[in-house]
């Protein structure tokens, strides 16, 4: 199964970590959205799509990438996130974009993630230490359950 994860960790890193376990369980080529030509990823039977949550919707590089996407009929893709509060609503967006592409949605995952967004850089953030051990374990979990379901 060849895999690929494009993804955008902008200010923590958080994202980045969750991806790179993900990538690792799947064998998976990692990207950012400007490093890969939208028809590539065709190339690919599993994608996944995942960005910290800005706003309540994922980041606006990642989705203006998926507006820009050709068709994706019979394409499995999986989205996922961090978050200062996960909130699987806030993936509403993305994967309405991701249907209206044709593309077979798999699953979706969430974690709370270091934030330091606005005032809540005046008290160090919420979410000290986040992604954790926990998150990352429970992140390579989600992995492994997509692998059953390819």
């Amino acid at each position: 199964m060849k895999t690929l994860i494009i993804y955008n960790s902008v200010h923590q890193g958080n994202t980045k970590k969750i991806a790179e376990r993900m990538g690792k369980v799947l064998k998976a080529k990692l990207v950012k959205p400007d490093e890969i030509g939208l028809k590539e990823i065709l190339n690919y039977d599993l994608i996944g799509f995942g960005s910290g949550i800005y706003m309540w919707r994922h980041h606006r590089s990642l989705l203006d990438f998926v507006n820009r996407l050709p068709d994706l009929k019979d394409k499995r893709v999986f989205v996922f996130s961090t978050a200062g509060k996960p909130d699987k609503l806030s993936h509403r967006r993305l994967k309405e974009k991701l249907e209206s592409k044709g593309a077979d949605i798999v699953g979706e995952f969430s974690c709370e993630g270091l934030d330091k967004f606005g005032p809540l850089r005046l008290i160090g953030g919420i979410n000290k230490g986040r992604p954790n051990q926990k998150d990352l374990k429970n992140a390579e979990g989600f992995a492994k359950k997509l692998i059953k379901k390819m």
